[in-house]
């Protein structure tokens, strides 16, 4: 099992600024949070063995290839047994237009995230979800209209500040 190291002060600057800049470079990086290049990149790498960063990507402006449609989704299940969880997440993961799922308390089941070309690709994947007995008993769709609010990244800092 690995152990996980406790952060620092360091560390989560580190952590704030890949989240906000993950293409930055080492030596940049390294002036940012106050270190030399090699301490700094082995204390990225020490964060990426202990699992604080899960992975690096590019956040792609889907806007300007074409006119995506953001559903959201309330999911409710029939029942409550683990294998009707199991399918449908599973379900759901295999579909490219998920982009996120979200087991919830409250009313209903699910909070699913579709991204599509439109309203009727959104429908028919509906359809092929009710179609697979998944023990759906009920959805909401909600046709996000405009996002005048999205974030990338959270301050790292608050979180651990709210949990100490």
């Amino acid at each position: 099992m690995t152990r996980v190291p406790k952060l620092d002060r360091i560390d989560v600057r580190i952590l704030s600024e890949l989240q906000r800049n993950g293409r930055i470079s080492y030596s940049d990086l390294a002036d940012v949070v106050g270190l030399s290049s090699s301490p700094c990149l082995l204390r990225v790498r020490k964060l990426e063995a202990a699992g604080y960063i899960s992975s690096y990507g590019a956040q792609i402006d889907l806007a300007k290839l074409a006119d995506p449609q953001v559903v959201f989704t309330q999911i409710t299940l029939s029942s409550h047994r683990r294998e009707d969880f199991i399918r449908f997440e599973a379900a759901a993961r295999s579909l490219d237009e998920v982009m996120e799922v979200h087991l919830v308390s409250g009313g209903f089941d699910y909070l699913v995230k579709f991204m599509t070309s439109g309203i009727a690709e959104y429908q028919a994947i509906i359809d092929d979800l009710l179609e697979q007995n998944l023990a759906i008993t009920k959805y909401f769709s909600f046709i996000v209209l405009k996002s005048p609010i999205v974030k990338k990244h959270y301050p790292v800092q608050k979180l651990l500040a709210d949990n100490e």
